[in-house]
């Protein structure tokens, strides 16, 4: 063991990388008949103890990340205060229709038996819930696609929320804010989302967009993570999605006791991937990136 063992010097916390079994082994070859179990015993013992990894090493944060996390913030104020829409988006996580297995535990008499693999081509469909958080409303909308997550079929969701709820809640608006993660259907660098928000928001609704990217590795950080998705996943724990209608009603039902509200939409369209924009069609975008942070804040104006 004496070139097996790794520690902290501060903690004291000392750890191998052999199995019990194999420490077993080699006590046996020396005669010293053991079991793996007394192995384990004898170890914590001597101070060992199981562990698992930890997700606690960073690959780094960009230097500018807490300047963007005040950008942002500046302009929510900024837009409240002017009783302009905040909305957070994201695309939760894809979940497969059928009798899966769905993480977390749900009050029944029996277990819930569910398939034994979890392989796409037995399950019924896909659902891509793409979610749309009013920040200021508490309110928030799932547009549950069964195709592609693509920047088409999120700015899709984005019209269509804005036309069945944001006008109606903000007759008033001329401009709105939409916070994002950096990667996705809603990428920063995505000409296809770009192009696709100036067609069905700023073109049609003759809105201003602005839109804010959260840095690298800060996408928990974003409203809607916390504020939507999370209650989502509690509502529907432990319970297999095992059709659309089923994952509606968990949709719809999800509330909190701070008055959250949910709507749930199921989007059937076909979305085709790989859709390339021209530097053409890209250079006909109103689009002004703002001095702060230009490739994660710009925005998409009507041309007058």
């Amino acid at each position: 063991m004496q070139d097996e063992v790794a520690g902290d010097p501060i903690s004291g916390l000392k750890w191998t990388r052999k199995t019990t079994a194999k420490i077993a082994a080699e006590l046996q070859s020396l005669d010293i008949q053991v079991c793996p179990n007394t192995v384990g015993k004898l170890l914590k013992e001597l101070g060992f103890s199981l562990r698992v990894n930890h997700k606690k090493l960073g690959a780094g944060s960009p230097q500018d990340r807490d300047e963007q996390f005040a950008y942002i913030a500046e302009l929510r104020k900024q837009f409240t205060a002017e009783e302009m829409p905040v909305v957070s988006v994201d695309t939760k996580k894809k979940e497969l229709v059928g009798r899966f297995k769905n993480p977390g535990t749900a009050w029944h008499y029996e277990p819930i038996s569910v398939n034994d693999h979890d392989f796409r081509s037995i399950a019924d469909g896909i659902a891509i819930p793409y979610g749309i958080y009013d920040v200021k409303a508490n309110c928030g909308a799932v547009f549950v696609g069964t195709s592609h997550d693509t920047p088409e079929f999120a700015t899709d969701c984005l019209a269509a929320w804005w036309q069945t709820e944001g006008r109606h809640r903000y007759p008033k608006a001329t401009k709105i804010l939409i916070l994002a993660d950096g990667g996705g259907s809603n990428a920063a660098v995505g000409r296809g989302w770009k192009v696709g928000l100036h067609r069905k928001l700023v073109e049609t609704h003759g809105l201003s967009v602005t839109v804010c990217h959260y840095p690298p590795g800060a996408s928990k950080w974003n409203p809607i993570e916390h504020r939507l998705f999370s209650e989502v996943s509690k509502n529907w724990a432990g319970r297999p999605l095992d059709s659309y209608e089923t994952i509606m009603n968990y949709l719809q039902t999800t509330i909190t006791s701070t008055g959250l509200k949910v709507t749930a939409y199921l989007n059937r369209t076909e979305y085709p991937t790989g859709l390339k924009i021209s530097d053409g069609e890209f250079a006909k975008l109103n689009l002004s990136r703002h001095s702060t942070q230009p490739k994660r804040n710009y925005t998409l104006s009507p041309k007058h």
